[in-house]
């Protein structure tokens, strides 16, 4: 059973093999990175702080350490408590009451018709959308499945706690994205995402475990099935034998590095390789961090004089393109702040940054 302070409740979610990090005092948002961390072009990757026992990055310092989570709210009683949801193979559906306008019939149900006959009087909510996508599966309405953990939100939703299988990793999502949705208002956390423990009190309420079972239940069939008709599944993808090429006019840049800097153009070779690589992965690639490190790298090398600004631009632009096209607008706002962080601090091959 969940404890009745966030330290009991943190120590109960590592016994139960859920990853768990620190949330603000009465909030259900992460705490703030630290000072490095908050510095333009540093991604988690790589990141010393969970080495020493830091909490920057939100979920990706969740652990299942019991010394190191003692130590953490002990020191801060208050803070709330969060769970990794990758970590922990768990999907969570998360039903919410928000007070709005329906939305364009199809965003509903993304992937499902409705004639403009179907009165949709009464649709208010995600408990609404969610029942009755069950019905048309011919299901029982998951909000009243109290065989698995259910938690109700201070709002008045409710999170439906989920167990995944280990071979398939799904995929967040918000219900009233245009891009990806189960249902509208029913939010998904599962990969690259979290979700606030039983028991957490904030100013307008407490996550309230539900009647029935503690245990989340294996993710029902159907449900899974349409997750993956709606785009949460993230499918493994091998590395290809023969990956594609360095766009031109990126290997044009890597050239004028010139001759005799082969370090330089190993460096962009790579960065740019990597941008590259995003283009066999539409989704989940984490092309924003990969982009921005990049960006960074070459602002570094712009600073030092190993290559022009104009070069180095044009070829994160042309790599960028290659592997989001139609995005060429936000990746060069991504573009523009890394660059602008690495001209900051000048990278010279062989030396200490």
């Amino acid at each position: 059973m969940p404890g009745n302070t966030p330290l009991a409740t943190a120590l109960w979610c590592a016994e139960q093999g859920w990853p768990v990090h620190p949330l603000l005092p009465g909030r259900k948002i992460p705490l703030a990175n630290c000072t490095a961390c908050r510095t333009p072009g540093h991604t988690p990757a790589g990141c010393p702080c969970p080495a020493a026992h830091r909490w920057c990055h939100g979920f990706h310092a969740a652990t299942l350490d019991t010394d190191r989570i003692t130590r953490w709210w002990t020191d801060n009683p208050h803070h709330g408590v969060g769970v990794a949801c990758g970590p922990a193979r768990l999907v969570v559906i998360d039903i919410d009451t928000h007070p709005a306008p329906l939305p364009a019939r199809d965003r509903i149900w993304p992937g499902i018709e409705i004639g403009d006959t179907v009165d949709l009087t009464g649709l208010t909510n995600g408990f609404d959308t969610l029942a009755v996508l069950a019905a048309l599966r011919g299901q029982d309405n998951p909000a009243h499945d109290t065989s698995t953990l259910r938690v109700r939100t201070p709002s008045g939703g409710l999170h439906l706690w989920y167990r995944a299988d280990a071979t398939r990793h799904w995929r967040c999502s918000s219900g009233n994205s245009p891009q990806r949705a189960l249902a509208w208002q029913v939010d998904i956390r599962a990969h690259g995402g979290y979700i606030v423990a039983p028991t957490i009190t904030t100013p307008t309420g407490t996550y309230q475990p539900l009647d029935g079972s503690l245990t989340p239940a294996p993710l029902p069939g159907w449900l899974a099935a349409e997750l993956e008709r709606t785009g949460h599944h993230r499918p493994h993808v091998p590395h290809p034998r023969n990956p594609r090429r360095t766009p031109a006019r990126a290997q044009q840049a890597v050239q004028a590095a010139g001759a005799g800097h082969q370090r330089i153009t190993r460096i962009m070779t790579t960065v740019l390789q990597e941008i590259n690589d995003c283009g066999r992965v539409h989704d989940g690639a984490g092309f924003t961090a990969v982009l921005n490190r990049a960006a960074y790298t070459l602002g570094g090398l712009v600073a030092a004089g190993h290559i022009t600004q104009d070069a180095a631009t044009q070829a994160l632009r042309e790599a960028a393109h290659a592997a989001r096209p139609g995005q060429d607008r936000r990746s060069m706002q991504i573009i523009a702040g890394g660059m602008s962080a690495g001209l900051a601090r000048p990278l010279t091959p062989g030396r200490r940054r």
